[in-house]
Formats: C-alpha cells, sequence, structure tokens
C-alpha cells in the first residue's frame, strides 16, 4: 500500500495542477511555496544515492554514481534488478518508490532510470522532499508534466540533471562554440534523424487482444503507476513501452534530447509557433513506423527564423546535403548561409566542417564553455554545491516539451499545429490539445 497521502500534500498539487498556468522562467501563482530543507554536503563527503529503476539504463546510471553512498535501491521488476539486488545484498529493497522514500531517511538525491511515464511521479516527489534528482530522458511523455518538472524543481532549488549524457560531451561544446562563433554563418535550416524505432521495439501497432498471467517476478500495478488500468503483456516490457503513447513518446521522444541538443543549445530557439508531421500511419496507441516532423521557430536575438526536420524509422535527409560523406545513423546537419556543421553522432561527440575543401585552413574559435566533469559526476558536484548542472530541468523541461509537440504533430490528422506556449495549447487544432495531458493520474499518484 502507498503511504498515506496528507490533506494539506493533496491541496498544494491541486495548485500545482492549475490550467494552463506555468511558464518556463515565470510564475503562475501568487508566489514560490517554502522551500524544503536541502540537503548539502562538502565536496569530500558522500552523497546517500537512491535508485528508482535499477535494470537496464538503471544498472548504467548505478555505475557511473558508485562512488557515493548506495542507500537503498526500488524496482518493480525482480528479474531486470536482479544482477543489482545480487550486487547490494544487504541494502534496504523497495517495488514502490513511495514507500521508499517515506521510509529511508538519510537519502539526499535519487537517480530516476523508470520506463518514463512515471518519471514525473517519482522525481517531483522527490524533489518536494528536497532531494535532488537524476532523471533519464526524455523527462516525460507529455508536456504538462514536463513542465511541472521543470517548476518544481525551480521551486525547491534542489540539482537536477536530465540523463542525456552528451550534453557533457567535450565535442558538443566545441560545435556550439562554432555554432555562435558564425562558423557556417546565420543558421535557417537544420536536419535531424534517428534509425529507431526499427530492429529495437515495436511502433504502428495496435493493443493486444490476448490477457496472459502476470510473471510472478513483476509488480505490473505498480508499473503502470499512475496510468489507468490495462492486462498485462510482454508487447509492453521490457523497453518495448517506448513505442506506447501511453507510457512512451516513440523513436522522437527516445533520441531527439539526444540528437538535438546541440540545437536546442547553440541556437537558443526557444518555442515553435507551429509544427507539421508526415507519418506512415496513425495508430490509436502507438508511435507511427516513421515520421518526419517539421518545427518552425521565430527569429530571436540577432538569428534568424528555423526550420528544423526531424526524420526517423528509416528516413534521412537528401543525400546532397552532406556533401559526399557517409550518411550515418543518427546525426543532425547544421545548414548555414556560409556552410555546413555535420555531427555523425547521436551524442555530439565530433563533428565536420562541410564542404571540407572550404574549411582546410579554418581556426577553431578559443573554447568558451568549460568542460565537464561527466554527466553524472557534474550532477553529483551539484548537489554538493548549488551549482547548476547543464542540462537541469529548467533547460531540459522545455526540451522536452518542444520535442513532444512533434509527437503530438505526428498524432493528429490535421496539421500544422500552431502552438501557444503561455497558454500551453493547441490553438487552431482542438484534437492536439488532448494530449498536452497525460491521462487521469490514479487515486494514490500525484504530482
Amino acid at each position: 500500500m502507498p503511504p498515506k497521502i496528507k490533506r494539506r500534500h493533496v491541496l498544494k498539487n491541486s495548485a500545482l495542477l492549475g490550467t494552463g498556468l506555468w511558464i518556463v522562467g515565470g510564475s503562475g501563482c501568487a508566489g514560490p511555496p517554502k522551500r524544503p530543507s536541502i540537503k548539502r554536503k562538502s565536496p569530500s563527503e558522500k552523497l546517500n544515492i537512491a535508485y528508482i529503476g535499477c535494470g537496464g539504463r538503471g544498472h548504467a546510471n548505478l555505475r557511473s554514481t558508485r562512488g557515493e553512498n548506495i542507500v537503498a535501491l526500488c524496482d518493480v521488476d525482480d528479474e531486470r534488478a536482479a544482477k543489482v539486488f545480487e550486487n547490494y545484498p544487504k541494502l534496504p529493497k523497495f517495488k514502490d518508490f513511495r514507500v521508499m522514500l517515506d521510509k529511508v531517511k538519510d537519502i539526499d538525491a535519487v537517480v530516476v532510470s523508470t520506463a518514463d511515464h512515471t518519471h514525473a511521479a517519482a522525481s517531483v516527489m522527490a524533489m518536494k522532499m528536497g532531494k535532488h534528482v537524476y532523471c533519464e530522458k526524455p523527462l516525460t511523455p507529455t508536456i504538462y508534466e514536463a513542465r511541472i518538472m521543470a517548476k518544481v524543481a525551480e521551486q525547491t532549488g534542489v540539482a537536477t540533471q536530465m540523463g542525456n549524457q552528451g550534453h557533457s560531451h567535450d565535442g558538443a561544446r566545441r560545435s556550439v562554440e562554432m555554432i555562435r562563433a558564425g562558423a557556417i554563418g546565420p543558421i535557417r535550416e537544420v536536419h535531424a534523424w534517428s534509425d529507431r524505432p526499427k530492429g529495437w521495439w515495436p511502433q504502428g501497432v495496435d493493443r493486444p487482444k490476448e490477457t496472459p498471467p502476470v510473471p510472478d517476478h513483476l509488480a505490473w500495478d505498480l508499473w503502470l503507476g499512475p496510468r489507468p488500468k490495462r492486462p498485462y503483456h510482454s508487447d509492453y516490457l521490457p523497453f518495448k513501452w517506448r513505442g506506447w503513447w501511453e507510457f512512451g513518446s516513440g523513436a522522437l521522444g527516445d533520441m531527439a534530447c539526444h540528437i538535438l541538443d546541440i540545437f536546442f543549445w547553440a541556437l537558443e530557439p526557444g518555442a515553435p509557433t507551429s509544427v507539421q508531421a508526415e507519418v506512415s500511419d496513425r495508430h490509436i496507441e502507438t508511435a507511427p513506423v516513421w515520421e518526419i516532423i517539421h518545427w518552425q521557430f521565430p527569429a530571436r536575438k540577432n538569428m534568424p527564423p528555423v526550420k528544423l526536420t526531424w526524420y526517423d524509422g528509416g528516413k534521412q535527409p537528401p543525400q546532397e546535403l552532406i556533401h559526399g560523406q557517409k550518411m550515418v545513423g543518427n546525426g543532425s546537419l547544421f545548414i548555414g548561409d556560409h556552410g555546413t556543421l555535420y555531427v555523425p553522432d547521436a551524442y555530439g561527440g565530433r563533428s565536420i566542417l562541410l564542404p571540407k575543401d572550404k574549411y582546410v585552413n579554418y581556426v577553431a574559435p578559443m573554447p568558451t564553455i568549460p568542460n565537464s566533469p561527466g554527466h553524472h559526476a557534474e550532477w553529483i558536484r551539484a548537489c554538493k554545491t548549488g551549482n547548476p548542472t547543464g542540462s537541469h530541468f529548467g533547460y531540459s523541461g522545455p526540451m522536452t516539451e518542444t520535442v513532444l509537440l512533434g509527437c503530438i504533430a505526428a498524432r493528429v490528422k490535421d496539421g500544422p499545429i500552431e502552438w501557444d506556449p503561455v497558454s500551453m495549447r493547441v490553438t487552431n487544432v482542438p484534437a492536439g490539445n488532448l494530449f498536452v495531458r497525460p491521462p487521469t493520474y490514479r487515486k494514490g499518484w500525484t504530482l
């Protein structure tokens, strides 16, 4: 059973869940709530970290933070978490993160590596308790939950980091610096693509009709978390949940927070004015087999309007844009007035200026963005010092929102959709607003 929810928490959450009032960088309420007491430690002390989700990415995140104190483990699937549970036999283990956060009193920080649909519930609860949060990407599968995540992080002042680890790579920093220095001139067009989902997880399918028994090792109702009840099926997990709209956000949600990071970092596009999608077909339950998404962003600062196009499921930009280079499975292209920057890597590890003969004698600008000690190390340092991380929720939340607008465009038949970030509404296609918020949270689950 989940811990008892006090009435004052219900009222506080109800206020936070007000309609369309949250603006990133601003506030739609009378004033921020009183911040919880945040645990700070000196750099020489170790954090007490609890892990919500221990299989898959959870195991990788634990390995990257194991220099700190590991104090509690939580996973709904004993089989997926078996290796981690075996490695730490003396640690307290839980299936319900709400129970863990309620019972284990010495937690300084949490790492959330669950399926996307439980990111918000786990992260918001932890942040409101004054605990620092590292959360896997994308932050959430809905814009509303991403908006809440960013707002609660701002209000509580805890250290946060989204798991788009390429943001801490030196190569991404150098690409951002070249773009900002004008190496390819003003940028009006960007293309990005991924080889997902083909060969990774199914998309373009309908809900299974069979109702097999729930495996003994899985707490299915807890895996569903805040989402509506549905029968268990192996079509959902492990990992295959990414293609299902109720749990994930398809290939776009999975990979764009990596591949588009340099775009958001260097060009600071803000919210798009419109988004349009070309898709293989539309299914109520799952993302399409392939999609091509177009975002239009307005002029800002001293930069011109820019069009961003995303491709997945085997689709890619025109080959002629890449000046004879090999088109890799995941990458991005920045088309400037004077040249092209090609990033042949999902995580921004390196980039190529094109055409090559034009840039033979090019001298890169002096570095202006400090190198990171590593994505997880950067977050741990932030937990202890209070200095912000590179992909804190105030940055990664709005990026996630823009990515998810592409998912909404892929789900509606009429387009392009037009977006008002202040009211958090699709203004021209009412059907699009059905996907801005998640399904109603089940009893016992809150933001």
